[in-house]
């Protein structure tokens, strides 16, 4: 059951790309809401880890896909030994297997990056107060995979293995008919970044044009 919070909750935000750090803190500033204070931030899982441990926040904003390691990994670093903080997924990312690898690993919400500011914020304070929170969807991610404890959390695909967590975003975007410059702006990296991960996902899958890869990625479930 959720509590009321009495106290601004103070959040601590982890994503590899300054600017979308610099956009959210923005963001909430923006919206004059005394009931959150941004306390700190981080660009890495390393630098994460020990910022959130020498001062601990109310609740970690969380990226789940970052050059060394991604979400999962701070996790399991912090969660054991600081088990009052809360850990709130902020992706780009809707797809089943990440959801469930978070939550299994501690968080306690999943939220996706299309998220409106005063959404995120009525987020933060909900899991503060104790509630579990997730983007619509992904709910029922979350419902299938622990309705049977005994039941494998994902199915290995060694061919989606081949593609870095990048990879697979661009890949899903991509597939849902984004131009690379609309999955540019979504992902906070240049045109030219988004050209050489379609050029490595297309080697890496042997596809030929990205109508092929939009039929993979579906066949694979990732849109």
């Amino acid at each position: 059951m959720s509590q009321p919070v009495s106290h601004p909750v103070k959040v601590f935000l982890v994503d590899d790309h300054a600017l979308f750090r610099a956009g959210v803190k923005a963001e909430l500033a923006g919206l004059d809401d005394d009931r959150i204070e941004v306390a700190g931030e981080a660009g890495s899982v390393g630098e994460a880890v020990v910022r959130i441990t020498s001062n601990p926040p109310d609740v970690v904003l969380l990226d789940v896909h970052m050059p060394d390691g991604g979400g999962r990994a701070v996790l399991e670093q912090v969660h054991q030994a600081l088990p009052d903080v809360v850990f709130l997924a902020l992706s780009v990312s809707d797809a089943a297997e990440d959801v469930i690898a978070v939550i299994r690993a501690g968080a306690r919400g999943y939220v996706t990056k299309t998220i409106s500011g005063r959404e995120l914020a009525d987020a933060v304070v909900r899991v503060a107060a104790g509630d579990a929170v997730f983007s619509p969807r992904l709910a029922g991610f979350v419902l299938d995979a622990f309705s049977d404890r005994n039941a494998p959390a994902v199915v290995a695909d060694p061919e989606l293995d081949m593609l870095s967590p990048r990879e697979r975003e661009v890949l899903k975007l991509l597939a849902r008919g984004y131009a690379y410059k609309e999955i540019a702006g979504q992902l906070f990296i240049s045109i030219k970044t988004v050209e050489t991960h379609v050029s490595s996902v297309l080697r890496k899958t042997q596809k030929s044009n990205r109508y092929e890869l939009s039929r993979w990625a579906t066949d694979r479930r990732l849109v």
